[in-house]
C-alpha cells in the first residue's frame, strides 16, 4: 500500500508540474527551429583594394543669399553620408564645385556648430578629423574643366548654395544631361535637385519628362522658415516642380529618409536621403 501511495503522489505531481507535463520540445525552441535564417552579406572596400570605378560629386562654391544675406554654400550631409557609401562600396570619390577652389559648407550643417543643429552628425565629424578631407574642400577643380566619360556616376550635393549657384548653370546642366543620357546613374538631392527644373536632354526634352523624381519639399521649406522667422529661398521647388507638364513630383514625410530611381535619375529629398540616393547608385552600378 505504501508502495502504490508513493507512486500516486509521483503521478499526481508529475501532472500538476509543467516541467514534467510538457511535449518533450518546448514550443518556444520548436518555433526557434523552424523560423527562417536570414543572413546578410555585403562587400565593404578594404584598405588597398582596387577601386571598381569612379564616381563624381558635385557642390557648390560659396555664395551669399539673396534672401537672408547669408553666407550659403554646401550641406555637411549631404556629403559626407553619400562619400562614405560610396567608399565603402568600393569607389572612388572626386570632388568638383560650380567654381572650383575652396568651398564651405552651410554652418548649421556643420556637427561642430553651436547652435547644435547638426551636432549628432558623426559621419561628417569623423570626416571633419582627417587632413585629405579637408583637403579636398580648400582645392575642389572647376566645374568646366570636368569629363564625363572619366566617371561611372553624377551626384549632386544640396544644400542652399545650389539655389543661386545650379540654378540656370547651363555647363552643369550639360553635363548632367551628357551622364543621364549615356545611361550612367544621374542623382540629385535636396536643393540640388532645382537643376532639374531646366534641365534638358539633347532633343529639347526635360530629362525629368515622363519621371517620378523628389527634392526638398514644400512641409519642409515651411518649417525652415517658421523656425528663423523669414523666408529663407527664393522659390520652392516642390512648388515650381508642380508647374511642369509630365512629370510626377513626390515627397514622403517632413525630414524623413526619402529616394527615388526612375531609371538611371535618382532623387532625395534632403539631407536625410543622401545615404538612401547613394545606396540606390551603388545597386545600379552592381548590376
Amino acid at each position: 500500500m505504501k508502495t502504490l501511495a508513493f507512486l500516486f503522489i509521483i503521478l499526481f505531481f508529475i501532472t500538476l508540474n509543467p516541467v514534467f507535463s510538457q511535449s518533450p520540445i518546448n514550443p518556444k525552441h520548436h518555433h526557434k527551429m523552424n523560423s527562417k535564417v536570414k543572413e546578410s552579406n555585403h562587400y565593404v572596400h578594404a584598405h588597398g583594394m582596387p577601386f571598381k570605378g569612379k564616381i563624381l560629386m558635385v557642390a557648390s562654391s560659396p555664395t551669399v543669399s539673396k534672401q537672408t544675406g547669408w553666407p550659403i554654400g554646401f550641406w555637411a550631409a549631404e556629403l559626407t553620408h553619400p562619400l562614405y557609401v560610396f567608399q565603402e562600396a568600393g569607389y572612388e570619390v572626386e570632388l568638383v564645385s560650380t567654381e572650383g577652389g575652396k568651398i564651405e559648407m552651410d554652418s548649421y550643417s556643420n556637427p561642430t556648430d553651436a547652435s547644435g543643429y547638426a551636432a549628432h552628425d558623426v559621419i561628417s565629424l569623423g570626416y571633419l578629423q582627417t587632413d585629405w578631407f579637408n583637403e579636398m574642400l580648400e582645392t575642389t577643380k572647376k566645374l568646366k574643366d570636368v569629363d564625363a566619360h572619366a566617371y561611372d556616376a553624377i551626384f549632386l550635393v544640396g544644400g542652399q548654395g545650389p539655389m543661386y549657384t545650379f540654378k540656370g548653370n547651363k555647363d552643369l546642366e550639360k553635363l548632367f544631361a551628357a551622364f543621364y543620357e549615356a545611361g550612367k546613374p544621374s542623382t540629385a538631392v535636396c536643393h540640388s535637385a532645382t537643376l532639374l527644373l531646366e534641365a534638358k536632354k539633347s532633343d529639347g526634352q526635360l530629362i525629368v519628362d515622363g519621371k517620378t523624381w523628389t527634392g526638398f519639399a514644400n512641409a519642409e521649406e515651411e518649417y525652415a522658415d517658421n523656425a528663423v522667422g523669414q523666408k529663407i529661398q527664393p522659390y520652392w521647388i516642390e512648388e515650381e516642380a508642380r508647374k511642369l507638364p509630365n512629370t510626377t513630383f513626390k515627397v514622403a514625410a517632413p525630414f524623413s529618409s526619402f529616394a527615388i530611381e526612375d531609371g538611371n535619375l535618382i532623387t532625395g529629398q534632403q539631407q536625410n536621403s543622401g545615404a538612401a540616393a547613394a545606396k540606390l547608385v551603388v545597386e545600379q552600378l552592381s548590376n
